[in-house]
C-alpha cells in the first residue's frame, strides 16, 4: 500500500509540475511513518503474554509490596481464627503463599479480597464458590467461609505451579443487588480498569419460531403460543421434536398446512447471532491500560462499559485479564430478606455465617431434610434431589456435601450413587482397589465422587505430586489426550509395584468419571447456603417463606410455596389495603404467632409506585378515603376488590357491591375533577346494599388465581377433593404408607415438569403435583413407553389424574406413572353424567377403569368444579439438577 501511494503521489506531482521536485519522496516518507505508527505489536502494544492486574496501590499496597501485604493479612487472620497454633495450618499457608508468589499473583488475591470486603461493607451477602474454596489463603482473606482443611480440600484443584492459566474465583451475591456490586467495583477501580463481559445471543427453537413467524406475518400471539409449546432445545431440532415428542402432536398436525414453511425458516436460524447482551456475571478487572487494549461499548440498559470480547476471548491464553464472576443468586437474596424480617419482627439480628448461631450440625435442619421438607432449600428441592435425600437420609454437613456431588453427571454416569448409598447404610462391605487408596476413598465408602479424589488417586498410583494429579484429571476431558494419559498412568503405576488387576480397576474407575466429576470444593461452597436455607426454614419458617416469595429463587411456582406454608401451619394473610405492603411481610398476630401477608406487588398490572403509594397511605377511613389518597387506577382497584383487599373498608358490602361502588367513585371523579384541585367524594357513593349476590367460594378462588396467580384463601384443588375421594384417589398424606408396587390413582395441580438428560438415554418425564391434602407434593416418573398416552396431557394441562405404581427407595416414595388424564375434563364429565360418564371418558383413552381403582363416596364437586383460565401456574424446567 505504501508503494502504491508513493507511485500515485509521484505521478500526480509530475503531471502537475512537469518534473519531480521532491514532493513525491516527502509524501512517501510521511506515509511510511504513518503506516509505522499504525502497526500494532500484540506483545508490546497490546500486552499479550502479560497479566494485567489492577495496580498495587488500588488494593492497599505500595509498589512492590503486594506479597508482603497478602502475607500480613493471612497471618492476622490465622491469629484471629485461632489457626496459628496448628503446625498443619501453618505449613499449608506457607506452601500456598509460596505458589502464589512464584506465579506472581499476590495482587490477584488482594483484588478479589478488596471486592469482597466492599460487598460486605454494603451489607450484601457474599460467598465464594468453585475450586477457590480449596485454598486456605482464600479462606483467610474472608472470601470463602469454609476452612479447606476441615473438609479435606486441596489447593491444587484451584492453583498449582504446573498450571499457568489465571486462577478463577467466583463469588455469589444477592441477585437483587448484583448491579449495585458492579457499580461499587467500578467506583473502587474506575471504568478505565473495569468493564463487564459481553455475551453473544443466538437463535434457539423458541426465539427462532418467533422470528420466523414475524417474517411470515403470522400474528404475534399465535407464534408465541407455538414457541411456548416447544421445550428448550436448539432450533435445528424443531422438526425432529415435532416428529418424536408426543406433547407436540397437535402442533405437528398443522405442519403440512399453515406452519410447514415456519419450521423450515426456524431451523435455518439455528445458532445465528441475534444480538449481544451483557454477560450475567462476568466482570473484567485490569490496570489502567484496559481501554488501550480492549474494545469497550456501553450496555444497552444500564450503560455499563462492556468489552466486545466474549468469554472465550477473555479467557484465551496470553490475554492476561482478571475475570471475576459475580453471580447473582436469588437464594442469597431470599435468605438476606428472611434475616431482615426476623430482625424487623423480633429485634434479633442473625448472622448466618456465624457458626455459633447457625451450627453445621443443627439437629432440626437434618430432621427437616430427612422428612422430605426440601422445598425452597438451596440445591435440594428438585424431584431428583428429593429422591436422593430420602435415600441418603443426611445426618451431617459432610452428608450434604456428598449429596450435592452425587447428583451430578459424573457420579450418575459412572453409577456411583448406588454403591455409595449401600456403603453409607452398611448394606455392603466397604472395599478399596488397594489399601493405598483407603485414605482417599474412606469418606465415600470406597467410591469416587469428587474431583479431588481423582487427583489423589492419580498422585498415589503414579507416585506423583498433587499438581501432576490435577494435570492428569484435566486430561481426562480431552479425548485426544486419553491414550497418552492412559499409557503414562499404566507405566507409572506398574513401576510403583501395583498389580495389573489393580491398575485396570483403578483406570476403569477414574476413566468412567471422565470430565464429569464434581469438585468437592464446589460442593462445600454449595452446601453452606444449603444448610443456611434449611436452618431458616426449620427455625424461622414465616420469614423464610417471605424471602422465597419475595425473590422466587426455586423451581416451583409461588402458589406451591404458599401451599406448603399453609400445610406447615403458617397463617396466610390475604391482600388487605389496610395491612399489605409492597413486599411480603411477616406480620405479628394477637396469639403471638407470625402470619405471612401477601404482597401488593403480586397484583396483576400494578406498578411499583402504585404499590408503594397504597402501602404508605394505610390505614384508610373508608373506600372513598382510599380512592382519594391512594388514587389507584380503576383496573387495579377492581382487582383489589375481587380478591377482598377492600373488604375492611366496606363493612357489610360484598365484593360485587364493592365493584359497583368503585364504578360510581370513578364516574364521580371524572365528572367533578378539576385540574390541581382535590376531588371530594361523598361517602354515599360507597354505602348501601345493592342486592347483588355475593361471589361463591369458587369465584373468589378464581379471582385470586387471576389477580395474584395464587390460591390464597384455599387450595385450588379444594373444590375437587370430593371428586377425588369418590374416584378412590390416594391422597398425598397416605401415599407414604403404601407398599412398593401397589397400583394407585393420584391427582393434583401440576407444580413442575421436566425432562432432564438420563444415564440410560431414554427420555423420561418427571412431573410433580400438589393435591392440597397436607402430604406435600407427589413426584411421578413417566418412562418413554408411556409418552404416547400421557405426554400431551402432562405438558398441556394443570389438573392431572394419573395412574401408576408406588416406588420406594429408602424413605423416598414416588410413583412410576403409566397413564395420565386431564382432571378438569373428568370433573366436567362427572358434573354432566356422574361416575358413568367418568368411566366412559377414562375407558376411551386407556384400558378399562377397574372397580378396584375407586371407592364410591362423596357427592362430587357440583358447580364449583371448574377452576380454569388462571394461566400457567406451574414451572417447566429442562432439568436443572437442584
Amino acid at each position: 500500500m505504501i508503494n502504491l501511494l508513493g507511485r500515485r503521489a509521484g505521478t500526480l506531482h509530475l503531471g502537475a509540475a512537469g518534473q519531480d521536485s521532491g514532493g513525491a519522496a516527502h509524501l512517501l516518507a510521511t506515509t511510511a511513518r504513518t503506516a509505522g505508527d499504525c502497526r500494532l505489536d500484540p506483545y508490546s502494544d497490546l500486552g499479550i503474554g502479560r497479566v494485567h492486574f489492577p495496580e498495587e496501590h488500588m488494593v492497599g499496597a505500595a509498589p512492590g509490596t503486594s506479597a508482603r501485604v497478602l502475607r500480613e493479612r493471612c497471618e492476622a487472620a490465622m491469629v484471629r481464627l485461632d489457626y496459628d497454633r496448628s503446625a498443619t495450618m501453618r505449613g499449608r499457608l506457607e506452601e500456598e503463599l509460596r505458589v502464589i508468589q512464584t506465579l506472581g499473583w499476590p495482587t490477584y488475591f488482594l483484588t478479589v479480597a478488596q471486592v469482597v470486603d466492599d460487598v460486605k461493607e454494603m451489607g450484601i451477602r457474599v460467598q465464594a464458590r468453585g475450586s477457590g474454596a480449596g485454598s486456605l489463603v482464600v479462606h483467610l482473606l474472608g472470601v470463602s467461609f469454609a476452612n479447606p482443611l476441615d473438609h479435606e480440600l486441596i489447593m491444587e484443584r484451584f492453583l498449582n505451579l504446573r498450571r499457568r492459566s489465571l486462577p478463577d474465583i467466583d463469588i455469589d451475591v444477592e441477585s437483587a443487588r448484583r448491579l449495585d456490586v458492579y457499580r461499587r467495583i467500578m467506583d473502587r477501580f474506575g471504568t478505565s480498569r473495569v468493564c463487564t463481559l459481553s455475551m453473544p445471543e443466538t437463535y434457539r427453537a423458541r426465539s427462532a419460531i418467533r422470528a420466523a413467524g414475524l417474517a411470515m406475518g403470522l400474528p404475534p400471539d399465535e407464534t408465541d403460543r407455538l414457541a411456548k409449546a416447544f421445550p428448550h432445545l436448539s432450533a435445528r431440532s424443531v422438526k425432529i421434536a415435532l416428529q418424536e415428542l408426543p406433547e407436540l402432536r397437535q402442533v405437528a398436525a398443522a405442519q403440512a398446512g399453515r406452519y410447514g414453511r415456519l419450521w423450515d425458516l426456524a431451523e435455518g436460524l439455528d445458532a445465528l447471532p441475534r444480538g449481544t447482551a451483557m454477560h450475567p456475571c462476568g466482570v473484567i478487572l485490569s490496570d489502567d491500560t484496559l481501554l488501550s487494549r480492549t474494545p469497550v461499548v456501553p450496555t444497552a440498559t444500564d450503560g455499563f462499559p462492556a468489552t466486545q470480547w466474549d468469554k472465550e476471548d477473555v479467557e484465551a491464553d496470553g490475554v492476561g485479564l482478571l475475570k471475576l464472576d459475580v453471580l447473582g443468586i436469588r437464594m442469597q437474596s431470599s435468605m438476606s430478606y428472611a434475616v431482615q424480617e426476623i430482625e424487623r419482627t423480633t429485634g434479633h439480628r442473625i448472622d448466618l455465617d456465624d457458626r455459633t448461631q447457625v451450627p453445621l450440625d443443627d439437629p432440626a435442619v437434618f430432621e427437616l431434610l430427612r422428612n422430605g421438607r426440601n422445598l425452597g432449600v438451596y440445591q435440594l428441592e428438585s424431584p431428583g434431589q428429593l429422591d436422593l435425600v430420602g435415600r441418603l437420609q443426611p445426618e451431617t454437613f459432610e452428608d450434604l456435601v456428598a449429596e450435592i456431588s452425587l447428583f451430578r453427571p459424573g457420579p450418575v454416569r459412572s453409577d456411583m450413587i448406588r454403591p455409595f448409598l449401600l456403603g453409607r447404610h452398611g448394606k455392603r462391605p466397604v472395599r478399596y482397589p488397594h489399601p493405598d487408596l483407603a485414605p482417599v476413598l474412606r469418606s465415600t465408602y470406597g467410591v469416587v465422587i469428587y474431583n479431588e479424589q481423582i487427583i489423589k488417586v492419580f498422585a498415589t498410583m503414579t507416585r506423583s505430586d498433587l499438581a501432576m494429579g490435577e494435570e492428569a484429571r484435566r486430561a481426562l476431558a480431552r479425548a485426544d489426550r486419553l491414550p497418552a494419559l492412559e499409557a503414562w498412568y499404566r507405566r507409572r503405576a506398574a513401576e510403583a509395584g501395583y498389580t495389573q488387576q489393580v491398575i485396570d480397576e483403578v483406570w476403569a474407575m477414574v476413566a468412567s468419571m471422565g470430565a464429569y466429576g464434581f469438585a468437592k470444593s464446589h460442593s462445600v461452597a454449595f452446601a453452606l447456603p444449603t444448610l443456611q436455607s434449611a436452618w431458616l426454614k426449620a427455625h424461622h419458617p414465616v420469614p423464610f417463606y417471605c424471602g422465597l416469595l419475595e425473590h422466587d429463587p426455586g423451581m416451583y411456582p409461588k402458589r406451591h410455596i404458599l401451599s406448603e406454608a399453609r400445610d406447615r401451619g403458617v397463617p396466610i394473610l390475604p391482600l388487605d389495603v389496610q395491612h399489605s405492603d409492597s413486599h411480603y411481610r411477616a406480620e405479628p398476630l394477637p396469639d403471638g404467632r407470625l402470619g405471612l401477608r401477601i404482597s401488593l406487588a403480586e397484583v396483576h398490572g400494578i406498578t411499583e409506585e402504585q404499590a408503594r403509594r397504597i402501602a404508605s397511605g394505610h390505614p384508610y377511613d373508608d373506600l372513598a378515603d382510599f380512592w382519594v389518597r391512594a388514587h389507584p387506577t380503576l383496573p387495579i382497584a377492581q382487582r383489589l376488590a375481587r380478591t377482598g383487599a377492600l373488604d375492611a373498608l366496606t363493612a357489610g358490602a360484598n365484593r360485587r357491591e364493592v365493584l359497583l361502588h368503585l364504578d360510581e367513585l370513578h364516574r364521580q371523579h371524572r365528572a367533578t375533577a378539576i385540574p390541581d384541585q382535590l376531588t371530594f367524594t361523598t361517602a354515599a357513593a360507597t354505602e348501601g346494599s345493592t342486592g347483588l349476590p355475593a361471589m361463591t367460594v369458587g369465584e373468589e378462588l378464581q379471582a385470586e388465581l387471576e389477580v395474584v396467580g395464587m390460591d390464597v384463601s384455599a387450595h385450588l384443588m379444594a373444590p375437587l377433593h370430593s371428586l377425588l375421594e369418590e374416584l378412590g384417589v390416594t391422597s398425598s398424606h397416605r401415599l407414604a404408607a403404601l407398599p412398593a408396587g401397589q397400583t394407585v390413582l393420584v391427582a393434583g395441580a401440576k407444580v413442575a415438569i421436566q425432562t432432564p438428560p438420563m444415564r440410560s438415554g431414554r427420555r423420561t418425564i418427571f412431573v410433580s403435583v400438589d393435591d392440597g391434602l397436607g402430604g406435600g407434593q407427589v413426584d411421578l416418573t413417566f418412562f418413554d413407553d408411556t409418552h404416547d398416552q400421557a405426554a400431551h396431557t402432562l405438558f398441556h394441562h394443570l389438573y392431572l389424574l394419573m395412574r401408576g405404581t408406588v416406588s420406594r427407595r429408602g424413605k423416598s416414595v414416588g410413583v412410576i406413572g403409566s397413564h395420565a388424564w386431564n382432571l378438569q375434563q373428568i370433573a366436567d364429565a362427572h358434573q354432566r353424567g356422574g361416575q358413568a360418564a367418568v368411566r366412559q371418558l377414562l375407558a376411551a383413552a386407556s384400558p378399562p377403569f377397574s372397580s378396584s381403582d375407586h371407592q364410591a363416596a362423596g357427592t362430587g364437586v357440583g358447580g364449583e368444579g371448574r377452576i380454569g383460565g388462571a394461566g400457567q401456574l406451574w414451572h417447566a424446567s429442562p432439568g436443572s439438577p437442584g
